[in-house]
């Protein structure tokens, strides 16, 4: 098992994320990102879900299945082609170790016999940055809801945003985001389920796109001088 620099602690709030190994994209479909969407779901549970009940469903039906009480609290989430960013909170001690490893099996067993390959699909261990106040909170989740920027709109990190509605209207059409559980409550997403309630009335956005954007590209910085490049 790989070092870990920041110890996990219960009721404190983290940003974890990973990328594939190679950096390779990890999602190469609609039906790859609703899998690990799913597995979110699915995988926050200290009780094991009968897959066979399941393995039939839906899509959106998957977020109505019971669950036991939850490893972890989730704030808000991203995925992109070749890595994913959670914002969590640890419910329980050892809870977030143990919800990423539920995750991220699963997902590497999927992605593995799909693809007819084997071995590790995601860098290990996954990164994690303690988040230690309500505003560093509020500042981290704009990051991760905003990451796809990145390719959206390659020069937004400096200032480079020509159309900041066009911007704007692209990433609240990202569905591989919680973004639009936020900003767009009258949608009411399947996908909502994974969300805690409490830390989405703490991050309830109104800031404007510009703002946001610039708090999003100063957490970058410090995020790439710490741990390295996990860009889309």
């Amino acid at each position: 098992m790989g070092y870990r620099r920041t110890p996990l602690a219960p009721n404190e709030w983290y940003h974890c994320f990973t990328r594939g190994v190679d950096k390779r994209i990890v999602f190469e479909n609609g039906a790859d990102f609703n899998r690990f969407t799913e597995l979110l779901y699915l995988s926050n549970s200290t009780e094991t879900i009968d897959r066979g009940r399941i393995q039939h469903l839906a899509h959106a039906a998957i977020f109505s299945v019971p669950r036991g009480d939850a490893f972890v609290s989730i704030g808000a989430y991203c995925l992109m082609r070749n890595h994913p960013h959670l914002l969590l909170r640890e419910n329980i001690e050892g809870g977030i170790s143990k919800f990423m490893h539920k995750v991220f099996t699963g997902y590497t067993m999927y992605f593995n016999i799909k693809r007819k390959r084997v071995g590790n699909l995601f860098v290990t261990p996954f990164r994690s940055k303690h988040i230690t106040n309500d505003r560093y909170l509020q500042r981290v989740a704009r990051y991760i809801h905003l990451n796809p920027a990145e390719v959206l709109a390659s020069g937004w990190k400096k200032g480079g945003v020509k159309n900041l509605r066009n911007l704007e209207r692209e990433l609240s059409a990202y569905p591989y985001s919680s973004l639009q559980d936020y900003f767009d409550k009258s949608k009411n997403r399947p996908e909502k389920q994974l969300l805690d309630l409490e830390a989405m009335e703490l991050l309830g956005e109104s800031s404007p796109l510009a703002d946001l954007l610039s708090e999003a590209s100063a957490y970058y910085e410090e995020l790439s001088g710490e741990f390295g490049k996990y860009q889309a």
